[in-house]
């Protein structure tokens, strides 16, 4: 079964804390996650500006238009701009899904936006030797550093002894009120 069912965003669209960042692997680094959902949040991403020069990101369940964004900022954030400071960023098409981190020993959010790394994680989970991705453990390796960074995804077979640990990490958060639905409103998706 395909992991995404927007496959035409992904064509088309250009770790801290309790999130397990791509983009903050060391160069030459990995991290190793499990997939603790096989239905992981789809959406489009926009990232504002505060006069303060604070950055949020804003998400949208479907590609938002100028219109969308500028009364989703209201007066509080302007539309961020590209790296030459020439023209607005695009929307991105992104997926978050919960994750179980081996190194941090609990559960994070895994949120992409980099379309190689979506594609790839989708067209693992159609090969029929990784069927049930939940059985499956991943290592996401980063290589170089902003506009010559990339990225590698493989699945590795689960770490011996580690499915009860990811089991009660991913209870544990459950019972907390875990709920990555509320990225999509700006709340905290790891509950109280």
């Amino acid at each position: 079964m395909a992991f995404l069912k927007n496959k035409t965003a992904v064509a088309q669209s250009g770790g801290g804390g309790g999130y397990l960042n791509p983009s903050k692997i060391p160069s030459g680094g990995s991290a190793r996650f499990a997939l603790l959902t096989d239905e992981p949040l789809e959406f489009w991403e926009t990232w504002g500006e505060s006069t303060e020069g604070q950055l949020k990101p804003f998400r949208f369940l479907c590609e938002p238009t100028a219109d969308d964004i500028e009364a989703e900022f209201g007066e509080a954030f302007s539309r961020r701009q590209n790296r030459e400071g020439t023209a607005y960023e695009a929307p991105k098409f992104g997926i978050a899904v919960p994750v179980y981190d081996f190194e941090a020993g609990s559960v994070k959010i895994l949120s992409l936006t980099q379309k190689g790394l979506i594609r790839e994680l989708d067209s693992i989970s159609q090969m029929e030797d990784y069927e049930n991705l939940l059985e499956w453990d991943f290592s996401l390796s980063k290589e170089g550093s902003g506009l010559t960074t990339e990225y590698t995804l493989r699945p590795v077979p689960r770490k011996k002894g580690s499915q009860d640990g990811i089991d009660k990490a991913w209870k544990d958060a459950q019972a907390k009120g875990f709920d990555i639905t509320k990225l999509m409103t700006g709340e905290n998706p790891f509950g109280s």
